[in-house]
Formats: C-alpha cells, sequence, structure tokens
C-alpha cells in the first residue's frame, strides 16, 4: 500500500507545525532541562515521534515501526561502529601509556590551552572532518582534549563549537555532492557559493571558540595565532572551493592552518601562558601542569604518535571514493525494507512531482569509515606489542564502556529516520519557506534546523536542497544562493544535533551529562547559525555582497 505524505493534516500550518515539533521539544527538554538520561530522553522523544505520525499524520504504523527500524541500523553502522573504534583505539593508547606521552608532545608545542584548542579542536578536528566527517573529528579531538587536562565539558563542547566550519565539506565534500546530485544543482556552482559564505566564518569561528573558552581578554591576548589559525583555513578553503571542487576543501585548508599556526608558534608566543583546562565563569579553574615533552626519547614521541598516524593514513584512504567504490563491488549487500522502500510517496511543493522515498539498508561493513579506524587500531596494537588476546579483551571492554552510547545513537537516529519518512520535519521546513522577503534568512535557519534533526548536513541537503531550490526560483532569488545556505547554515546546527552531543560525551566518558553538554552549546549554534542567515540575507538584497551571488 502506497502512503502519500501529508505535511498539513489539520489544514493550518501552525497547529501542524506545532504537532510536529513535539518529538524535537521532547527529547531536547528531556535532555537539556529534566537531566534525564540520553538513552531515556532518546527513548521518549522517538515514541514522541512515532504518535504523531501515526495519529495525527495517519502514517501506517507498520511503516512507522520499519522507518525507525531502518534509522536504528544506521544509528549502529556507519555512526555507532565510529564511535566504538576510535574509543576502542584510546583505550589501548591510554593502557600502555602512549597517550600519556602524545599528551606531553602536544603540551611541547604549546603549554597554552588556548592554543592547544586552537590545533587540536580546529586544525586537527578539520582535517578528520574532511577526511571522514560522521563524528569522527568529535571523538578524536575531545578525546585528545580531557587526555590533556580539559575539563568534560570544555573538551566536549569545544570539540563541538570547532566542529562548524568544516562540515560542510566533510567526508571528502559528501553533503555538497549530494546536494548537487540529487537536486540538481550545478556541482561547481554552488560548491564555490558555499565557498563564498564559509570562509567568513571560518575566519571567525577560531575567535568565538576561544572566547567561549576563557572570555573576551583572554581571547584578544592571543589574537595574531587566532587570526593566523583562521585567514589560513579560509583562504584555502575559498580558492580550492571555488577553482578546483569540494572533495579536498577540508584537508588542504586544515594541513595549511596547521602548518601556519605550528610555524608562528616558533617566532610569537603569548605573553601569559594559559593554564585554565575549564570554561571561565562556567566551571571552577584548574591548573594542571603539562607533561615535560623533554623527558621522552625521540623513539617513545614515535611510538606515541604512530598509532595516530596509522589512523590518520587509515581514515584517508577510507575516505577516498576509488576505495570506496571498490569495497563496495566486494561487500555491501543490500536490503530494501520490505513495506517501506518506495512507498512512502513525498509530494509538492517539496518536489516538483510527486517521488517514492527509497528505503535501503546498505550493509556496507567493508567501506564504512569505522572500519578503517578499526584496522588502524588493530595495527597500532600490534605496533603497540599488544598481542592478540589483549588486543580482544580491550575490545569487549570497550564495548560494554560504551554501551548506553550506542543505544542512545540506535534510538536518535531512529527518531530522525522516522520523521523524514513521516513529513513532520518537511512541515517544519515548509514553515520557514513561508517567509517571504524573508526567506533568506529563515531558509539558511531551515538547513540548520535540519542537521539539528538529522545529524548530518548530508542529510539535511537531501531533505530540504530541493524545497530550497523550489522556493528560491518562486521569490526570484539565486538558487545556488538557497542550496548553500542549505549547507552552510546547517552547519552550525551540527553542534547541537543529539548524535554529536553523544559522540562528545563518550569521547569524554561524561556519560549521563549530555544535557549539561546541549546546554552549553546551544546558545552558541544558535547565534552563529543567526550570523550566517545576516550573510545570506545580505548577499540576496545588499550590494556589495550581491556580487558573491552565483546565480
Amino acid at each position: 500500500m502506497v502512503w502519500q505524505q501529508v505535511y498539513d493534516p489539520f489544514g493550518s500550518m501552525v497547529l501542524s507545525t506545532l504537532l510536529a515539533a513535539i518529538p524535537v521539544v521532547v527529547m531536547l527538554a528531556a535532555l537539556g532541562f529534566f537531566h534525564i538520561k540520553a538513552h531515556i530522553a532518546a527513548a521518549l522523544g522517538l515514541a514522541a515521534a512515532f504518535c504523531v505520525a501515526v495519529f495525527a499524520y495517519s502514517m501506517p504504523a507498520a511503516m512507522a515501526g520499519k522507518a525507525a527500524l531502518l534509522g536504528g541500523f544506521t544509528g549502529l553502522l556507519p555512526i555507532g561502529w565510529i564511535v566504538l573504534n576510535i574509543i576502542f583505539l584510546q583505550q589501548l593508547c591510554e593502557q600502555n601509556g602512549s597517550f600519556k606521552v602524545l599528551q606531553a608532545s602536544l603540551s611541547g608545542i604549546t603549554n597554552d590551552r588556548r592554543l592547544q584548542l586552537l590545533l587540536i579542536a580546529f586544525c586537527f578536528g578539520a582535517f578528520f572532518e574532511g577526511a571522514a566527517g560522521f563524528g569522527t573529528p568529535v571523538a578524536v579531538t575531545a578525546g585528545i582534549l580531557i587526555g590533556l587536562g580539559f575539563s568534560p565539558l570544555a573538551a566536549s563542547g569545544l570539540s563541538l563549537i570547532a566542529n562548524t566550519a568544516p562540515v560542510a565539506f566533510g567526508a571528502l565534500g559528501s553533503p555538497v555532492i549530494t546536494l548537487a546530485k540529487v537536486h540538481g544543482y550545478d556541482l561547481m556552482e554552488v560548491t564555490a557559493m558555499i565557498g563564498r559564505q564559509l570562509p567568513f566564518f571560518s575566519l571567525l569561528v577560531p575567535f568565538w571558540l576561544i572566547w567561549a573558552f576563557a572570555g573576551r581578554k583572554a581571547m584578544w591576548d592571543i589574537w595574531p595565532a587566532i587570526l593566523v589559525t583562521g585567514l589560513s583555513f579560509a583562504i584555502p578553503q575559498f580558492l580550492v572551493s571555488n577553482f578546483i571542487g569540494p572533495e579536498l576543501v577540508d584537508i588542504i585548508a586544515a594541513l595549511v592552518s596547521m602548518a601556519s599556526l605550528i610555524l608562528f608558534l616558533r617566532v610569537w608566543q603569548p605573553k601569559t601562558v594559559w593554564t585554565s583546562a575549564s570554561l571561565k565563569g562556567r566551571e571552577a579553574e584548574t591548573a594542571r601542569p603539562a607533561d615535560s615533552v623533554g623527558k621522552y626519547t625521540r623513539a617513545e614521541l614515535v611510538r606515541a604518535w604512530t598509532p595516530w598516524l596509522i589512523l590518520t593514513v587509515f581514515v584517508f584512504i577510507w575516505g577516498l571514493p576509488p576505495v570506496k567504490a571498490y569495497f563496495n563491488t566486494l561487500f555491501a549487500p543490500k536490503f530494501p525494507m520490505d513495506g517501506l522502500h518506495n512507498l512512502v510517496m513525498r509530494v509538492p511543493p517539496v518536489v516538483p512531482h510527486a517521488e517514492p522515498e527509497a528505503a535501503v539498508y546498505v550493509f556496507n561493513l567493508l567501506s564504512a569509515t569505522g572500519t578503517g579506524i578499526l584496522l588502524s587500531a588493530i595495527v597500532g596494537a600490534l605496533f603497540m606489542h599488544y598481542s592478540l588476546g589483549a588486543i580482544v579483551r580491550t575490545f569487549v571492554r570497550t564495548l560494554w564502556l560504551v554501551r548506553y552510547s550506542l543505544l542512545t545513537i540506535v534510538l536518535m537516529l531512529a527518531l530522525g529516520t522516522l520523521t523524514r519518512y513521516s513529513g513532520t520535519d518537511t512541515t517544519l521546513g515548509l514553515a520557514f519557506a513561508n517567509t517571504g522577503a524573508l526567506y533568506p534568512f529563515f531558509g539558511t535557519l531551515m538547513g540548520w534546523l535540519g542537521v539539528a534533526m538529522t545529524g548530518s548536513d548530508t542529510a539535511s541537503n537531501v531533505l530540504f536542497g530541493g524545497m530550497q531550490k523550489v522556493a528560491a526560483e518562486q521569490l526570484g532569488l539565486a538558487p545556488n544562493l538557497m542550496g548553500a545556505a542549505n549547507s552552510s547554515g546547517g552547519v552550525m546546527g551540527k553542534m547541537i544535533d543529539a548524535q554529536s552531543i553523544v559522540v562528545a560525551s563518550t569521547a569524554t566518558r561524561w556519560i549521563n551529562h549530555e544535557g549539561d553538554i546541549l546546554r552549553f552549546v546551544f546558545f552558541h549554534s544558535f547565534a552563529l547559525a543567526v550570523l550566517v542567515g545576516v550573510m545570506v540575507t545580505l548577499q540576496a538584497y545588499v550590494w556589495p555582497f550581491t556580487l558573491l551571488v552565483i546565480r
């Protein structure tokens, strides 16, 4: 039986929008205000989404259940698989003491916490976003920061804030490539358009990051280093996106930024060293003396860094499209969800013509980024002289350690997938689309909402990219502008999506504090999304910003 999505089931967009928002409100309120454990909050949100889909939107209950099941499988692979294996690698490095040596070597570059944050959360995180995406940068950088002595809230929240500007070109350009492929945008034109929006924020975010961590005065104390970090990322981001393509934008920009900051710190150091590893104004200040890098031999430093260099190589290789395609030819069975696949119809105005929603789970275990991380962890473990038995025991302990986090991710993805197939998230998008001349601003916030709900800039582009194009053409705006705005605005929603928050809490071992993380990052997420909206509005209507628009 074919079921058509209905976006205004009550003939009142106000009422329909309020009902569509219930699942998200339930989950966020449970996390942020009632301090309910994340997996329980996710279960409550999923239950609310099921009730709204079935009783308000008239979606058949069996279809709703299968949509949730599809999302749960997606939560395990690829997302949960990444989290499990990056924590596995971290556990191996902690057990043999090499993680402590790695922390000391990072402190050897600089003892200043603000500069460590720029180097690790922004530069290093951007590289992993470009190579893998899907939670990998937050998992890696939050784990390193907590090991360096940062407080759990600082390590979690600041890793999330830093993982914004690179997201649109994450996983070798997957979000923008998908946007162009699914909705008919010209790939180079929409890539260039995003590359004319995000560099402003690539320059702003490092300043914002240090301000959120240490306050305004401490931020201005190191403004030269922040400026070097931001500019050396923003300029390559603009050049690569406008003249080469989307695939290597983040990787090139991250490497240039990292190298520029390290070289700059050889000739410049702040007058005062910031030793507090906690959030100024939110936590009691702590000072933890860094281990001296000088007491370790070159061989010990090489042994400490080698597992992470192996990880970098494996993640980069696994992110290459030809490699993924090859692994998928070897093993990637597809499982159409019987009773759901091609039976849910998306209808205008979301799409030009009614079209079915595919519902196929691809068990692409070989090509999954998490598999590359697992293999890198095993190779690293052998390099660290672990026995096979010790490797297996550590993996089992890690699985037990992250069990609730994996359950939470499964439930979160089930919630997001159900809202997609039931059409409730589209109702929220249409509410933004009905804003007339203010659409450039609110259309940007639509992208923000899409990522906050789905946990993925790619998914948000699939969900709302077509709607952005149709709305822009109806209002006489450049479709490329609004397609890019969906992705650029979406990156600011990455820090508040429940999936990313769970990844951060798991990496820092701050389980059941997801609500604290959400409350900290929400203002930053919304404020930055508003600034992107203002930028897009200026591009739509105000000279000379209109000169940046590609029609």
